[in-house]
């Protein structure tokens, strides 16, 4: 759908230096997702591996973050070697509904309700990143934190447009249950891609 340079905005890796790959495609409908024009896939160009790492290598950085739409949709190790082959790490961020395939050196699970996430894939999770709409999000939040490695960053989101809401419940409850830590959309606050 989009490739562009920019820093990580959120999550364990936020501030860092990263080429974002957005593919299109989605089915998982999340009410709340910020680039609902990355749904449907035929409405974007299809661009060749070769091409998207030639302009990720425009750039110094060497972080490549795979992301959607449903970036595990599909097949991804064309890209990932191609990458790895230019010396990029390979990041990919998913509601982790389906499984992975390509060779990843970071995986970001962030659980959606509307399409569940699969344990083969929450079990590969780094960093489990939950979105909190609702204060009923802390308790599934808890049963997708039961599912990944003891060496997986949990983190809690407000929603952007419930920030101002759900941020002090977050605060709240990562104080009581310290093993959480804060993701905050530092690109929105900034006004990045």
């Amino acid at each position: 759908m989009e490739h562009f340079y920019t820093l990580q905005g959120e999550g364990f890796h936020h501030g860092v230096a990263a080429y974002f790959i957005r593919l299109g495609g989605c089915d998982v409908g999340c009410v709340w997702c910020d680039v609902k024009d990355s749904w449907d896939a035929e409405s974007h160009p299809q661009l060749q591996v070769t091409d998207i790492v030639a302009k990720a290598k425009e750039h110094p950085a060497r972080v490549a973050v795979i992301t959607g739409g449903e970036p595990a949709m599909y097949d991804l190790t064309s890209l990932c070697q191609s990458l790895h082959d230019e010396g990029f790490k390979t990041h990919i961020e998913t509601s982790g509904a389906y499984p992975l395939k390509g060779n990843l050196d970071w995986v970001t699970v962030s659980p959606k309700k509307f399409k569940a996430p699969i344990d083969e894939t929450l079990a590969k999770a780094d960093e489990l990143k939950v979105v909190v709409f609702n204060k009923h999000d802390f308790d599934w939040a808890e049963q997708h934190a039961a599912k990944v490695s003891e060496n997986c960053k949990l983190y809690l989101q407000p929603e952007w447009d419930k920030r101002d809401s759900m941020t002090p419940l977050i605060i709240d409850y990562i104080k009581q249950h310290p093993q959480w830590e804060l993701s905050l959309q530092t690109h929105k606050y900034i006004n990045i891609p």
